[in-house]
Order: C-alpha cells, then sequence, then structure tokens
C-alpha cells in the first residue's frame, strides 16, 4: 500500500524551514560588573544572545535593552553592537579580550570587575537558502524575546544547556545536534517577532498569508527553474491575469516576473558560493537561452557579475572564518 502524506500550505512556515544555519560558533560568557563588550558587525551573519544568568544591558545605535535572565535577543543583520553591565558603558573589543577556546566551535570569555555576575551563551552563525536572505533583509535590527512574556521559558532555557554541553564537549553528532537546535532557537524568536509586529502583518510577509498569492510565491521559491510567466502565474493563484497582477503588486511592492526573476539570481548567488559550476550551467539550470543573457539578468539585480560575485563569496567567507576564530 503506498501511503501519500498531505501537502501542508504554509508558505510562512516553508520560509522559516528554510532558515537553516551553518558555520556557527559559540561563546560562554561569564562576567562580573562592571563589564562591557563591542560586539563586531559580521557580514552574511546573524548573532544570537541568551541571558542565563544574571542581568544584560544590550545596545545597538541609540536602542538600548535590558536582557533579563532567559532573554533571547536576535541580530538578524549581525550589526555592530554592545553587551554591558549598564548603560553608557565603554567597551573593550571582543577581538582584544583572553578567550579560551575549548574547541574548533566553542570558547569561554571571562571579564570583570569582580561585582555582580552575569552569564550568557553566544551565538554567530551562516544562514544558506535564498529564502532566509531575503527574509533577513526584511527583519528588524534586534528581536527581543522576554522569559517572562513567553511560555516556552523552560525549554529554551533546556536547549541553550544543551547546545553549551554539546559544543564544549562535541561528541559524535554534536554538530548536528547544535546546527538543529540553533534553527529552534532563531526559528522561535522569528516567529513571535511575526505575531506580534504589526510590520510584519505587510508587505511580503502579508502576501505569504494571502490565500492567493502565498501558495504562489512558495512555488516560485520550490521551483526557480521552472519558466514562469504571467499567465503560468495568474493559473496557480486561479487569478485572471490583470487581478493576479495588480494584487500582487500591491501586496508584494514589486511586479510579479520581477520577483521572480529576483528569485532566480537569489538562487544563482546560492549555487555560486556553494557549488564548482559554470555560468553557463547556471544559465541553463535557470531557463535562460545564453550565459550573456543571465549574467546581464545577474548583473541587473546583483550589482556585479556571476564571476565577481564568486570570488567576492571566497574572499568574504574565508575573511570571516578567520575573523571568527582569532
Amino acid at each position: 500500500m503506498n501511503l501519500a502524506l498531505p501537502t501542508v500550505n504554509d508558505p510562512l512556515g516553508e520560509i522559516l524551514h528554510f532558515l537553516r544555519m551553518s558555520g556557527n560558533f559559540y561563546c560562554h560568557s561569564e562576567l562580573s560588573a562592571p563589564w562591557a563588550v563591542e560586539m563586531p558587525a559580521l557580514r552574511d551573519f546573524m548573532m544570537l544572545h541568551v541571558v542565563t544568568s544574571g542581568t544584560c544591558c544590550l545596545e545597538v545605535d541609540n536602542q538600548e535593552v535590558v536582557l533579563q535572565p532567559g532573554d533571547l535577543a536576535l541580530l538578524p543583520r549581525c550589526e555592530g553592537h554592545q553587551l554591558a553591565s549598564a548603560p553608557g558603558m565603554a567597551g573593550v573589543k571582543l577581538f582584544d579580550t583572553s578567550r579560551e577556546q575549548l574547541s574548533d566551535r566553542y570558547e569561554i570569555l571571562k571579564l570583570g570587575g569582580g561585582g555582580k555576575p552575569s552569564t550568557l551563551l553566544c551565538g554567530v552563525f551562516q544562514f544558506d537558502h535564498p529564502a532566509a536572505r531575503h527574509l533577513v533583509t526584511l527583519l528588524p535590527r534586534v528581536i527581543v524575546v522576554e522569559a517572562w512574556n513567553s511560555p516556552n521559558a523552560d525549554w529554551i532555557q533546556s536547549t541553550v544547556r544543551t547546545i553549551g554541553s554539546e559544543a564544549r564537549e562535541l561528541r559524535p553528532g554534536g554538530e548536528t545536534i547544535i546546527t538543529r537546535l540553533a534553527d529552534i532557537l532563531v526559528i522561535h524568536a522569528i516567529r513571535s517577532w511575526i505575531a506580534v509586529d504589526p510590520t510584519a502583518q505587510t508587505g511580503w510577509f502579508g502576501a505569504l498569508r494571502d490565500r492567493r498569492l502565498g501558495p504562489v510565491i512558495a512555488q516560485i521559491h520550490r521551483d526557480p527553474y521552472r519558466a514562469w510567466t504571467l499567465d503560468s502565474l495568474a493559473a496557480e493563484a486561479a487569478m485572471s491575469r490583470s487581478a493576479f497582477a495588480s494584487r500582487f503588486t500591491e501586496r508584494v511592492g514589486e511586479p510579479a516576473m520581477h520577483y521572480v526573476t529576483r528569485w532566480k539570481m537569489h538562487t544563482a548567488v546560492t549555487w555560486l558560493s556553494e557549488e564548482d559550476v559554470a555560468v553557463v550551467e547556471l544559465a541553463r539550470r535557470l531557463g535562460y537561452e545564453s550565459e550573456a543573457a543571465f549574467s546581464r539578468a545577474f548583473k541587473r539585480f546583483v550589482g556585479v557579475s556571476p564571476g565577481s560575485m564568486r570570488k567576492r563569496k571566497q574572499q568574504t567567507g574565508l575573511a570571516a572564518e578567520q575573523q571568527l576564530s582569532r
């Protein structure tokens, strides 16, 4: 007997599924007041902070947030910021501190003047899928999940303890456990923001919830190879061509075919960074009749040629790895 599982129509959930982490690195911080640490900006990385005891003041530009035990703070674009025992302090740069590296993925930072103690677990990681990259551009610069306001405080603490244990010892399978748990914490933070922030109810996020547009956007994401047309997209939505075009542009903020092309270029960027694939092969995969046509579209949307993008990705990846391992 053949058993077919039902298809779940959850475009927003599917986007969160694409948010898979890689390149994880963790730091357990043992701090005593007064203390302050300047965290660097890292392009194409996320940073996560969880306060496991005591308190912490997070400062991003002019925004200050006091984090309590169990609170979780996510910086989706890993902008430069400061963690401190109190607001307005002059911090030491992270890479100027003395840290004990226990494994390739885990280190301990001890800092402070001997006063009130605090402990934090901080994680840095990359995200791979183009859907995740697009999602990250739309998120706020910082997302805070307050433990006192969350029914999930117990499992968050348990998850953090498990990550710390696995990162310290790196037993067989530990890397897989860490990455999956990091996925869960990040998705929980983003989902919490989507549930309460009014800006998450409009634009692209709102379109993903639209009963007509959401499934079509999900199809574009799943099948970037397909030779989409405005007619075929409208048929997927069971709408007329003109009604679909108008609704898509109004909700998403750009024409449907523009979105399709941009999504193909997102996918191409991922392939360029992850695979040793020729540009002519990328053009073929994505339905372009020639390498030149693909390269023109790529440069129009990305800003550089495919060859330049591959070189930049290689250099950026190497620089980031060197910076994290300092």
